[in-house]
């Protein structure tokens, strides 16, 4: 005997059919958002390194519209760049007003050194503590390439290259903890790099810093973490010192 096929309800169909479609249109979303979140990375990105490097001073005007069409994408990814680099401190946002290149007055410098203070010298006595042989070969080298940088600079002016290359950022990665190594990274120097270039014109703040490097990093390789805490609040102290003179002598900038 024939039995015909059972056939769906109508109902049951067009389930079938939304979650079907329904479906697709959660992978096209899913595209999309990572489309415009790639986007927003990479003009975050090159942003933070015009203004890292002077070419955007502070101050200057961040338009959503002019950067849509500089980098041919919509205002949304513009818009989520420059949460990022508001949320990292180089960028101010105002209501009404728009982005701009943050400016960094006289308390907002002692406060980002306080917190250098605090969090560096917790990091140099972690790297203390979990130091080797390996370390202390890690850091003499580094700093005998610092040596020969800061020898052949006229002004006597420490100019470090940035990652492994810092020596702020490899003790903050021997620390070994994930936090501080974030918040530093992230956070703190890059508001610091939008005030490391007043060092430049401190007349032999290169070699002093150079020779209190050096001792910070004797007391981590001897495994001596309350010294290397110690040594390194006073260098941060005195890197303080000199920026502060500089920052006392030079009128105060505004955001409009």
């Amino acid at each position: 005997m024939f039995i015909w096929p059972l056939v769906p309800k109508f109902s049951t169909i067009r389930s079938q059919f939304s979650l079907s479609t329904g479906g697709g249109s959660h992978i096209l979303s899913t595209k999309t958002d990572e489309a415009r979140g790639a986007a927003a990375e990479k003009i975050a990105s090159a942003l933070q390194t015009e203004i890292l490097s002077g070419m955007l001073l502070p101050g200057a005007r961040l338009g959503e519209v002019a950067l849509a069409d500089r980098f041919a994408v919509s205002r949304g990814p513009v818009r989520a760049a420059l949460n990022q680099l508001s949320e990292s401190g180089l960028v101010s946002i105002v209501p009404n007003s728009g982005a701009r290149v943050r400016v960094l007055n006289h308390a907002d410098a002692r406060a980002l050194y306080e917190v250098r203070a605090a969090l560096e010298a917790e990091a140099a006595r972690l790297a203390a503590m979990s130091a080797d042989a390996a370390t202390g070969e890690e850091l003499n080298r580094l700093l005998g390439l610092h040596a020969d940088e800061v020898s052949a600079h006229p002004q006597g002016a420490y100019l470090q290259p940035p990652g492994d290359r810092d020596f702020h950022m490899v003790i903050a990665r021997l620390a070994g903890n994930p936090i501080i190594l974030r918040y530093l990274t992230r956070e703190l120097y890059p508001q610091l790099a939008l005030l490391r270039v007043k060092h430049r014109n401190v007349t032999g703040r290169g070699q002093a810093a150079l020779l209190e490097h050096r001792r910070i990093a004797e007391a981590i390789a001897c495994g001596d973490g309350e010294v290397a805490a110690l040594l390194m609040r006073r260098h941060i102290r005195a890197s303080w010192d000199a920026l502060e003179a500089q920052l006392a002598a030079t009128p105060e900038e505004q955001e409009t």
